[in-house]
């Protein structure tokens, strides 16, 4: 039942079968049959199916309570031992530019601590990553925060905000930056993604009409593409992406500027008292990574908008 459990979990998730199906790759019938399965295997409805909404029952509302918990549980049994009893292993999700900036520093530091402890680094974009954490299939993950409430189990820690620039062919180094995204060919981020939905947001929001000429979910493949003078893109200054390419420079926003808020999500989990919090220690050292490099980055800033280039 651990697979109907989990899409259980992705219909209370999303409030449809069609919703969780298109999420979790199945059809609407396959969810439904699941679901199905799961009422008949705990002899109780779970929902209040009302047109094509399902919405969780009292039972329904119990029983995801504890889904989580027993996935969770069933991960662990996969878990190896250290030469003291001690080990085991963590899994750990991150977007792009985390895996590049702030992981190698945070599990550098775990490991001195817990050396037994083995970790299971998983790339993908944000709503993936945050659904595999809410459905127990990973320990964590460091994410763009969700334009939505993060459910009830789900805790959140901001390791940083991203200032959003326009990114432009060096050539329109000290042009407005509102003439230039309404005038050039305009470089999108992908809207499917977090960050994607907030640059759409910003433009509805300001009125701004773009001419929409390529849509992008690679941040270092959108500063290529600038940088090759195909266009212009609204982009987050992080240290993950590293320096913009030559040929590509950063303008600043002013009082106009945004931000992509970088977070760390876990799921609440139950620890007996004679084993070491493994999570809670791994997601300190990924916390204490993110202040060291917040520390950095105004330097790494400053030095940037005195570059040819832009900002690093």
């Amino acid at each position: 039942m651990l697979r109907e459990l989990q899409t259980f979990m992705a219909v209370a998730r999303h409030g449809t079968f069609a919703g969780a199906g298109a999420q979790i790759g199945l059809t609407q019938s396959a969810v439904s049959a699941q679901m199905q399965r799961l009422e008949a295997h705990l002899g109780v409805a779970l929902f209040d199916r009302t047109g094509r909404s399902a919405t969780l029952n009292k039972a329904g509302r119990r029983t995801l309570e504890l889904a989580g918990e027993l996935i969770a549980l069933y991960a662990r049994l996969a878990e190896p031992e250290g030469e003291d009893g001690r080990g085991g292993s963590l899994s750990v999700g991150a977007i792009a530019s985390a895996h590049a900036a702030l992981l190698p520093e945070a599990i550098g530091a775990f490991r001195r601590m817990l050396p037994a402890w083995r970790i299971r680094l998983v790339p993908g974009v944000s709503l993936n990553l945050l659904a595999s954490v809410d459905a127990g299939e990973m320990d964590m993950a460091v994410i763009i925060r969700p334009p939505f409430s993060l459910p009830a189990e789900l805790q959140w820690r901001t390791l940083a905000a991203e200032p959003f620039v326009l990114l432009a062919p060096a050539a329109k180094k000290g042009a407005d930056w509102r003439e230039l995204i309404e005038s050039e060919p305009f470089i999108r981020y992908d809207r499917r993604s977090f960050g994607g939905r907030q640059v759409d947001t910003f433009l509805t929001k300001r009125r701004i009409a773009v001419r929409d000429s390529i849509e992008v979910d690679e941040l270092p493949g959108i500063a290529q593409l600038v940088a090759r003078d195909l266009g212009v893109a609204l982009v987050p200054v992080s240290d993950g992406i590293g320096a913009w390419p030559r040929g590509a420079v950063a303008l600043d926003l002013g009082d106009a500027t945004f931000h992509r808020e970088i977070g760390l999500v876990e799921r609440a989990r139950r620890v007996r008292a004679d084993e070491p919090d493994a999570a809670a220690r791994l997601a300190g050292c990924i916390v204490e990574a993110a202040r060291h490099g917040a520390a950095k980055a105004p330097v790494k800033r400053a030095r940037g908008r005195n570059a040819a280039r832009g900002i690093a």
